[in-house]
């Protein structure tokens, strides 16, 4: 699961220099409310521009660098202060804690895991293409697993960037690709083609090695015709052959192949050894972390015996009557023997993994070979001894030239052996049928695919438009275009009206999320911006809210739900209004009786 938990952002767009903070994983529907006190304050109405989009715009560019809409890194810095723009989020993936800070003037990109920080970039100049920068947001898209173009369809829905609907076909069908698993095919054929490019490049090795033998075999023959004819002739080839030999073998010669191939196997126990260290070392940072929390736990079980022991509520500190003082010591009892045998067990395991570092011990300086593969050292040394033979054989011809020639015959011309090239050409044949079937379109792997899953797209897409009370019906078809019909005409996207639109991209982005956590994993952030506002009319925010009120309760969703509509408070879990004042953008919480600031700080 992709969890979200918390942003921080001080001068970006309309924050300023007050660092505000908010936490993302309340499992709840957050209505987003904006008050503009520059303007005169909510009695005037006032609610555009003060920067309630700004929070989507925190998240977006903390996790990829780039907000939703093609706002210029440049100008996502507050123009007030004008430097030291800085964003934080943190999130929790495969069991890993992350934390990303990212900033503008000057520049910064860090990634922490478990916080440990794993990568840092700073001050990489104005071009962000350069230095280790695009590697670093390479390894956090990895982490995330999702592309800032499928984030955008799945988590942060608005009324600014492109619908899908809206997009060029080529575009949608990318969307579509990433979203039912058709990429993954197209990153396994270009693993393919990589492999067989290898076996065509083995393949023109072997055919040079065939080639050459031929040319070595017609210069024998060449050899033999002349000896019938002049005998110094043949001296003289014989002592040229002779020399060509001798001078291949002593630069072969020149690399020691025994010590090569024992190097090899020293640097193949070498990475073991290293793949080891790095398990047991990953584990070891896992288990500290639970020996720490375990720990914690201990030393609160602990007190709260203590407090019970002078017979007063750990909680409100009243006397406790003997029942309910004996009830809640064996329940502190019960909770602190599982936490002590829990911490001796997670301590028992992390000294097991420490001893099982120690027993590997210290690595030795990783062993360099003069050949990167072990197969191309024995190549040498085949090359090696053939070259050998040929040497010997030469020497030991004799004349008269009878003689001679026969020999040739027997030992000097080779026989050519296509066994290689034809198992490589089996090989690659059978690469070439695997990558028809991962890239062709009347492939039965894509076809399998596509059939699945769309079938289950259209089946959510079905019941997102029947909840939210859209009288059309959409359906992806095969070839992985969208038709939209109602009672049997076909219709255009932009055929639709505005509240029409409305539903059907929130009824598209919530099928595509069921799809996606069905087939990756599940996320737990969902940002609406605007969308309930344009066109809507009551049946149909009560009919979205409703869907995002299932979602929050049974799928632990954070919903935040930006809009202009005052009389949505009643109907959601809490408030976060959004204050411009000053000219900066501050974030403030409804969650009692009087108002009070929402994670800020500074």
């Amino acid at each position: 699961m992709l969890k979200i938990k918390s942003v921080t952002a001080k001068n970006f767009l309309s924050i300023g220099a007050v660092t505000q903070s908010v936490v993302l994983d309340q499992n709840q529907i957050t209505l987003v409310l904006g008050t503009n006190l520059d303007l005169g304050g909510e009695d005037t109405g006032n609610r555009n521009g003060v920067g309630k989009s700004v929070l989507a715009n925190i998240v977006s560019y903390a996790l990829y660098g780039q907000a939703l809409t093609n706002i210029r890194k440049e100008n996502l810095i507050n123009k007030t202060n004008g430097k030291a723009m800085f964003v934080t989020i943190e999130f929790e993936t495969n069991g890993i804690n992350y934390k990303i800070e990212r900033g503008r003037k000057p520049n910064v990109l860090r990634l922490y895991a478990n916080n440990k920080k794993i990568k840092d970039d700073q001050d990489q100049g104005e071009d962000e293409s350069q230095g280790d920068t695009r590697e670093t947001q390479k390894s956090i898209e990895q982490i995330l697993e999702m592309s800032h173009t499928m984030f955008k369809h799945l988590v942060m829905l608005n009324t600014y960037t492109e619908p899908f609907l809206s997009m060029k076909a080529a575009d949608q069908r990318e969307v579509i690709e990433q979203l039912l698993g058709l990429t993954q095919l197209s990153e396994k054929a270009e693993s393919l083609k990589i492999i067989n490019k290898a076996i065509k490049d083995e393949i023109q090795a072997e055919q040079y090695k065939i080639e050459g033998i031929k040319r070595a075999n017609d210069n024998v023959q060449k050899s033999i015709d002349s000896l019938t004819i002049k005998s110094t002739a043949w001296e003289n080839k014989k002592e040229q052959e002779i020399e060509s030999l001798g001078v291949a073998v002593v630069e072969l010669e020149q690399v020691d192949i025994d010590q090569e191939l024992e190097l090899h196997n020293q640097l193949k126990t070498w990475r073991d050894n290293q793949t080891k260290i790095n398990n047991l070392e990953r584990q070891r940072a896992t288990l500290k972390s639970a020996a720490v929390q375990a720990e914690k736990n201990v030393n609160k079980y602990t007190r709260e015996l203590e407090q019970l022991g002078s017979r007063s509520c750990p909680a409100c500190q009243q006397e406790l009557q003997d029942h309910k003082h004996q009830e809640m010591s064996d329940t502190a009892i019960s909770h602190l023997e599982e936490a002590c045998v829990y911490l001796d067990k997670t301590n028992a395991e992390l000294e097991s993994i420490v001893k099982s570092i120690e027993d590997i011990g210290d690595q030795p300086v990783m062993p360099v070979t003069f050949y990167s593969t072990e197969s191309q050292a024995l190549a040498h040394k085949n090359n090696l001894e053939n070259l050998e033979k040929e040497l010997t054989v030469k020497i030991q011809e004799s004349n008269p030239y009878d003689e001679q020639i026969q020999e040739l015959k027997t030992s000097a011309i080779q026989e050519l052996d296509w066994s290689t090239i034809n198992a490589l050409t089996r090989s690659q044949e059978h690469h070439e049928f695997l990558l028809k079937l991962l890239t062709n379109k009347d492939s039965f792997i894509r076809k399998k695919i596509i059939d699945q899953n769309l079938n289950y797209l259209n089946k959510r897409l079905s019941y997102y438009i029947n909840q939210l009370g859209l009288p059309h019906a959409v359906v992806f078809q095969n070839d992985l275009t969208v038709e939209i019909t109602q009672f049997g005409q076909e219709l255009d996207f932009h055929n639709l009206s505005r509240g029409e639109m409305n539903r059907l991209i929130l009824s598209l982005s919530f099928a595509f999320r069921d799809v996606w956590e069905s087939l990756y994993q599940t996320v737990n952030l969902l940002f609406i911006d605007e969308l309930i506002d344009a066109g809507l009319d009551l049946a149909g925010v009560e009919n979205t809210l409703m869907v995002l009120k299932k979602m929050a309760k049974e799928r632990q969703k954070n919903v935040y739900l930006i809009s202009h509509k005052e009389e949505l408070i009643g109907k959601v879990n809490t408030v976060l209004r959004v204050v411009k004042s000053g000219g900066f953008t501050s974030y403030l919480n409804n969650g009692g009786d009087e108002e009070q600031q929402y994670h800020v700080h500074t």
